[in-house]
Order: structure tokens, then sequence, then C-alpha cells
């Protein structure tokens, strides 16, 4: 197994991480990549980048969960792998729980039946710490109960349930990777932001900083870039068919120490933190296991919080 010369889909490929995945599969060499995203969230400015090293990159606007998509995805061809990031992310589940449900089981669904069909070879199905909830002992390992506390989280779980049924009903081919705070160039700074683009976007304008709760919740941040080099290495390995892994740097950080980390690189220490009412289904604490992922495939996270911090805030303020 190959990403080299290989014929690549990625779902939800113009959003954050998916753009970055992108990015490496040109880089690695892929033969073929199809890109669907339904733009709800992603952007296809950033696939320019990988539009300028592979002039052939397919961008098909898609949405998984419609009825037609297996239809248009089986007229596509064969996929040696299928990346699947495609996902209606967790603040949208506090508005319209049933929707965010629904939308995130079928768009798994559709691909596990492409794959159960041969469309695809091997699939790497994103998973999201969030399935854990609160720890119940750090470091959480991947065998933490499963404990979602957001409509969102028990999307996730449902999602990974229905991709190991296919696996052990079907024998579909699928490796899950759970990774834990991702952050980078290219988050959603729009509507459903993470902290880090709300942050920067808001002490950029030196507005005060809102925190929801008391801001020792704390969460294992990752850099994007090792997501999506963890990803390129779960597809390569045979061996690993069926397995789940968290992906993550092992390390906790409080929101408030996050909070304060930004201002600092930003310059704005001066700038407010107001503390708002707890977010329903905060989990209180995550600290990833990660010795699987490093026993399994020699996987150790490259970028520390403070220099993917600072390459963030950088490209952010770069913007227009």
């Amino acid at each position: 197994m190959n990403i080299k010369n290989s014929n690549i889909l990625v779902t939800g490929g113009a959003g954050f991480i998916g753009s970055h995945l992108t990015d490496r599969l040109v880089a690695e060499g892929a033969h073929r990549i199809v890109v669907v995203d339904d733009l709800s969230l992603g952007r296809e400015e950033n696939l320019s980048a990988a539009r300028a090293a592979m002039s052939g990159l397919e961008f098909i606007p898609m949405d998984l969960a419609d009825d037609t998509a297996l239809i248009r995805l089986r007229g596509l061809g064969k996929f040696d792998f299928c990346f699947h990031l495609a996902v209606i992310p967790l603040p949208a589940s506090l508005v319209q729980p049933k929707w965010v449900m629904d939308r995130n089981v079928m768009m798994t669904s559709t691909i596990m039946e492409l794959a159960r069909e041969g469309g695809i070879q091997r699939t790497v199905v994103f998973s999201s710490s969030e399935v854990y909830g609160t720890a119940r002992s750090v470091p959480m390992p991947e065998e933490h109960p499963l404990e979602a506390e957001t409509p969102y989280a028990a999307s996730k779980v449902a999602s990974d349930s229905l991709v190991v049924a296919y696996h052990r009903t079907f024998g579909v081919d699928v490796v899950l990777q759970r990774p834990f705070n991702n952050f980078g160039p290219r988050q959603n700074s729009r509507a459903y932001a993470g902290i880090i683009p709300i942050v920067i976007e808001r002490a950029r304008g030196g507005l005060p900083i809102e925190i929801h709760g008391d801001g020792l919740q704390t969460r294992d941040f990752i850099y994007v870039e090792d997501t999506v080099r963890a990803a390129v290495a779960l597809a390569q390995r045979p061996e690993l068919i069926g397995e789940v892994f968290n992906v993550a740097r092992g390390q906790e950080t409080t929101i408030l120490e996050l909070v304060q980390t930004l201002l600092r690189i930003m310059g704005k220490d001066a700038v407010g933190v107001i503390h708002a009412a707890p977010r329903p289904g905060d989990v209180r604490r995550h600290l990833a296991g990660v010795d699987k992922a490093h026993k399994a495939f020699g996987f150790t996270p490259s970028t520390g919080l403070q220099e993917g911090l600072e390459r963030t805030v950088a490209w952010y303020l770069g913007q227009s």
C-alpha cells in the first residue's frame, strides 16, 4: 500500500485538516486526487496550493448525506485510498442536534457502502477525541470508555461503530484515527470557529477574550501537519486494518493557558479575559494516551505547542 501513484478520494478535503492532507498527498506523489466537499465550512481557496502543484486535482461539490451521493461516487471510478474527514462540527450540534447526528452518520455510511462495493481499497476514517467524553483517567488510551457528552460526540461514536461493523461484517479495510484538538493555518474562523482563530481575531481587534467556564478545562492540542503525517502513515500500513489510534501530543493545556500564550505571541497581553457560562457538554479534561500510535507506526509529533501557535498566528495575521 503506497500513496505514490495511487488514486485517492478525500472527503471534506476543502476544509481545515482536509486541505492540509491534500497538500501532503500531492507531495507524496499521488496519481489522482478527488476532493469532495459541500463547502459548508470548507473553502475552495484552501486547495490553491494543491492545485498549483497538481493541475489535475479534481474538486467536486457534493453532500455525502444526499441520497444521490453514492451513485455519483460510483461514477468516479475506483480508489486505492479514501480519507474520510467530512463532518458537521460540534458547535452546530448544540443548535441543530438531530440534523448533525443524522448527517454525520449518513456521510459515513455512504463511504462505507462504497468501500463494501469495492470502490475503495482502504479507508482512513477521522474520528474525534470527543467520543471519550471527560477523562475518567489520564492518559486516555484507545480503550477508554466512549461517553459522548454532546450530540456531535454521539454522532462520532455512532459513525465509529458503523465503521467497525462494516469491517467485521463485510471485511472492509478501514483504520480509525482519533485526532485530539487540531490547530494551525486555515482553521475555520467563521461560523462554528474553534477557540484559536476566535482568540486571534478578537485580540487583533483589541476585543476581550471570552472563555466559557473557569478556563481550567484541558485539551491535548496537536498541530495539523502532524495529524496529516499520521494519517498518511496509517494508510500505508496494511497490518493495522481495523485498528483505532489516538493522534495527539500527549500533553494537556488549559484553555486559560492557551489564551495567555496566544496573547503573548501577539503582543496583546493587555487584552482582557472575561468568563462566560460553561458551554453545554464541554469536556473537563483531555490528555491522550499516545503509546499505541508510537509503537505501531513510530508516530511522534514534531511541532511543539509554542512553535505551532507562532506559525498559526503568523498565518492569520497575514490574511487580509
